[in-house]
Order: structure tokens, then sequence, then C-alpha cells
């Protein structure tokens, strides 16, 4: 009995050392040295099937496109082009004149007035001691050159007149400009046509609605308003005079 047992005991010792050679032989083909894999990354991609000798590996696809907008049949939308504007160039044969486009002060001559709005627009100059002069221009895009004449004596004045005889009387029209004063009238010995500066007198009276004048070194003429109107022989005789003194300076 107890030699079975010793054959038991030394078969199973013997199962044992055995294992544990051929566990130990199996570790000692691993290195030591290596390092432990790191952790599996996801592939980002599957990989194309491997070329067996049977079957050649499959092409890969084509990464995908994005598709393009299909082109328009309509024609390109082209920008509105920029409103060009004018440029004035403001002087006057007075210096520091004042200038007003459209009731605003730009400033005084000589001037450059720069991005002025095409169209229409009103330039009103002033200068001291002299009359305003008024103008309505036509703004084109670019330049333009404006020039006021302040010292040029303008005169354009118009009025019906009855000339007073010592029997009787004829109508007619006076007609003053920078060049002279004229009459004009059907009765060809009353007409008559002088410079301004030939006036010996020039007078009007608003009471008695009479316009004197008389020529140098010729006939006297007593002019009344065909209406009885004292004021426009007021006017007349006002801007008449106006140029006569200008003249005369």
């Amino acid at each position: 009995m107890n030699r079975r047992v010793l054959a038991v005991a030394t078969f199973c010792f013997a199962l044992v050392i055995g294992l544990l050679v051929i566990l130990s032989s199996r570790r000692s083909s691993v290195d030591p040295e290596r390092p432990a894999a790191a952790p599996a990354t996801p592939a980002p991609r599957a990989a194309s099937p491997a070329a067996t000798p049977d079957k050649p590996a499959a092409a890969p696809r084509p990464a995908a496109r994005t598709p393009k907008p299909e082109a328009s049949d309509a024609p390109p939308v082209a920008a509105e082009a920029p409103l060009e504007s004018g440029t004035l160039r403001i002087d006057a044969d007075v210096p520091k004149a004042q200038v007003f486009i459209d009731r605003q002060f730009v400033g005084t001559t000589p001037l450059t007035a720069e991005n002025v709005k095409p169209g229409t627009h009103q330039v009103n100059v002033t200068a001291e001691g002299f009359d305003g002069i008024a103008q309505t221009i036509d703004v084109e895009p670019g330049p333009r050159d404006l020039s006021f004449r302040f010292r040029e004596v303008r005169l354009d004045a118009t009025l019906a007149v009855v000339h007073k005889h010592r029997m009787g009387s004829c109508q007619g029209q006076l007609i003053a400009t920078a060049n002279g004063i004229r009459y004009e009238t059907a009765d060809k010995n009353d007409a008559f046509t002088a410079s301004l500066g030939d006036l010996e007198a020039f007078q009007v009276d608003y009471q008695d609605k009479n316009l004197r004048i008389k020529l140098r070194k010729g006939k006297q003429f007593n002019f009344t308003d065909p209406d009885g109107n004292a004021d426009r022989l007021f006017v007349f005789h006002r801007d008449v005079e106006k140029a006569r003194q200008r003249l005369a300076q």
C-alpha cells in the first residue's frame, strides 16, 4: 500500500515539474525589456483588403468631392457706379467776396468748392460796397470756373412812359443800359439816344409823378407813367442813377 501511494506521489510531482518547465520556456521567449504595448487607437479608416495570390488588392476609393453649385444663367448684377460730383473754382474782381451756394456759406473768394452735387444750384456772391450778384448754374461732374465782376456796371431797365409836350403828349419807351439811354417813340422828332454821361439833368419828382431828363446841350423831357404810377418812375431813376455813379467812379 505504501509503495502504491509513493508511486502516485512521485508521478504527480514529476508532472508538476514538467508543467513548470514548459511555462518557464514560454516566458523566456518573450523580450523582458520590451515595453508594454500602447493601447490600440481606433483606425481612422478600414484598410483595403490585403492582396492574395488569387485576388489582387482593391484600388483605394477616391475621396468624396463636394458638389459645386450650378452656374446661374442670369448675368451678374453690376454694382451701381457712384455719382460723380462737381468742383467749382470761384473768383471775383473784389477780394474776399462772400460766396453762398444754395444759401449755404462756403467761403470767400478765391475759393474751390468741392463735392457739389450735379444739378441746378443758386450761387450768390456779395461784397461790401457793391450790389450782390445772384446766378443760377447747372453743375456737371468735373471742374468748372466761375468769375464774378462787381466793378462792372450792369444796367438793363425798361419803362413805358408818356412824354408831355407843351401842346399834347406822346407815348413811348425808355430803355437804359450801361451803354446809354434812349427814348423810342413813333414821333421821330422826340426820339433820342445818349450816353449816361451826357445827361445834364436826371431827376424824379415822386409827388408830381414826373421824371425829368435834360440832355447835355440838348432838349429837356418830362416823362410820366401811363397809369400814373410814381413807383415805376422811382425804380427806373434809382437803377439808372446807380449806374451813372458807378461810371463816374
